[in-house]
């Protein structure tokens, strides 16, 4: 009986937190359908002037906001259909029994769309909320399925809000529709082959790593060969300034004014020893 109470509780809460949602939904759809109306005009805009690149990438800002507003119509009525049915919530080992004939298919539907959809619609909060307290009443395998968009999820839930809206072809088509609808004459066939294939890039990054890799080698053998160019060059001040000092002492020594006469006692020169001091001296500078 205990149980029966707690689940009861649990799921009242659930309704509340869905009908939260449901509520939020209208307020989070205003923004949106004024800025697909924006981008949407934009793209009638740049196709009237002849920028048909431009309008191709503004169109991805269309596809971005309808299928986002085609998600929140879907999130709504799942939101619905678990608030009208939540009395066979209320069974007990709802918890447990993941495949429950008791709970039929379009129930455990919604509950595992509302549960994919909490992870990409940060507009409503409150699903983060009810798919914990969906992951309690379905089990932790129904929970890792509807988290990854398998199973049972609509997939066309899945494709709206997971989709890969820069697809070219698609942004082709958008265009082509609003062009239509403004009587605006569309010609794909100028279209550079770059343009085309501009979202289709794959990155190797074992490749970049190995650039990254080479550009870091040939940095520190820069390095290294800047180093010894300035010890070399450190060097070679070195050798300019011993050898720059050197002849500049060397007019002194050579003159008469720095030979040294060695004078006798009685204060006569010696004339020999005045010599061989003069030949010490330019043997020493030599």
């Amino acid at each position: 009986m205990g149980l029966l109470r707690k689940t009861s509780k649990l799921t009242a809460k659930l309704k509340s937190l869905l009908e939260l949602a449901v509520s939020r939904i209208a307020v989070a759809r205003r923004p949106r359908v004024a800025r697909k109306s924006i981008a949407s005009s934009d793209v009638s805009q740049l196709l009237a002037l002849g920028h048909l690149d431009r309008s191709l990438s503004r169109a991805e800002q269309v596809i971005q906001e309808d299928n986002m507003l085609e998600a929140f119509s879907i999130i709504e009525l799942y939101c619905n259909r678990l608030i009208e049915q939540a009395l066979q919530l209320d069974k007990p080992h709802m918890a447990i029994l993941f495949g429950c004939r008791e709970c039929d298919e379009e129930l455990r539907e919604a509950a595992a769309s509302i549960m994919f959809a909490a992870g990409w619609c940060g507009d409503l909060p409150e699903l983060l909320f009810a798919r914990t307290i969906l992951a309690d009443k379905f089990g932790s395998d129904f929970a890792v399925a509807a988290k990854e968009g398998t199973g049972i999820v609509d997939p066309i839930l899945v494709w709206k809000l997971s989709g890969n809206t820069a697809n070219m072809e698609l942004k082709k088509k958008v265009t082509k529709e609003i062009a239509a609808e403004n009587n605006v004459l569309v010609d794909f066939s100028g279209l550079p082959e770059e343009t085309e294939d501009s979202n289709n890039i794959l990155v190797d990054f074992s490749e970049l790593q190995e650039v990254n890799d080479d550009v870091n080698t040939n940095i520190q053998e820069l390095g290294d060969e800047m180093s010894c160019q300035d010890d070399i060059d450190e060097s070679s001040e070195l050798e300019n300034d011993h050898s720059h000092s050197h002849t500049t002492n060397t007019p002194g020594l050579e003159s008469d004014e720095n030979v040294q006469i060695i004078t006798s006692s009685d204060g006569s020169d010696d004339e020999n020893t005045g010599r061989r001091s003069r030949k010490w001296w330019h043997l020493g500078c030599a």
